[in-house]
Order: C-alpha cells, then structure tokens, then sequence
C-alpha cells in the first residue's frame, strides 16, 4: 500500500504529520490492505493566514485494485480533524463499494412469477 501525501505552500509538513497519516490509514484500511493499491492525501489551508471557520481542508483519494478511484474530503477547524473526517468518510464509502462488489444486486425474487401463475 503506498501512501503519498502533499501539503499546500500555508502547511508545514512535518514528520508527525506524515506518522498521524500514515498511522490512521494503515489502522482504518489494514484489512483492505490488498485491495487498496494507493492512498493519495492532500491538505491544504482554503483561507491561509486570514483564519476562519473549518478551513483546513483534507482530501484523500484511495485507488483500489480493478475498482475506480474514490476521493473524499473533509474541512475541519485543525488538520488532525481533517484528517480523522476525511479518513472515516474513506472508510465508509470504500466499504459500500466492497460489499456491493462482493454481493452485487440479484434480479427480483420468483414471487412475482409465482404469483402470476395463481
């Protein structure tokens, strides 16, 4: 699984920063560890030094193998919120894709068919 993280020029990435991703990823995502080819994260500040309401902003885009590419985001007021946000949103919507891939929908039961026959 690689990981590969980018910050915008108002980001200071830092070597905390690259272990809280890379901690939270592998946490959420260790048992699609095979499925999932690569995590892209980017963080960037919307409003730079003006500050403001949920402005830091993290997006992630996960690349699992034979499925097309998922990205989520999340804005928070600090960048470990973000993060978390934008992880959990990642994990929600990768397991939807993989229990709809394991379970793909199955035409309407016989019942119809059966209750036309009566």
């Amino acid at each position: 699984m690689n990981i590969e993280i980018r910050t915008d020029k108002n980001i200071k990435n830092s070597e905390r920063l690259i272990s809280y991703i890379r901690t939270s990823l592998n946490e959420k995502f260790q048992r699609h560890g095979e499925k999932i080819t690569h995590f892209s994260v980017h963080i960037s500040d919307e409003n730079a030094a003006k500050g403001g309401e949920e402005d830091l902003r993290c997006m992630i885009e996960a690349r699992p193998a034979g499925i097309k590419p998922v990205a989520v985001s999340h804005k928070a007021t600090n960048i470990d919120a973000a993060i978390h946000g934008a992880v959990v949103r990642l994990k929600h919507s990768l397991d939807h894709i993989f229990e709809k891939k394991k379970n793909p929908r199955v035409p309407k039961p016989l019942l119809e068919a059966v209750e036309s026959s009566i």
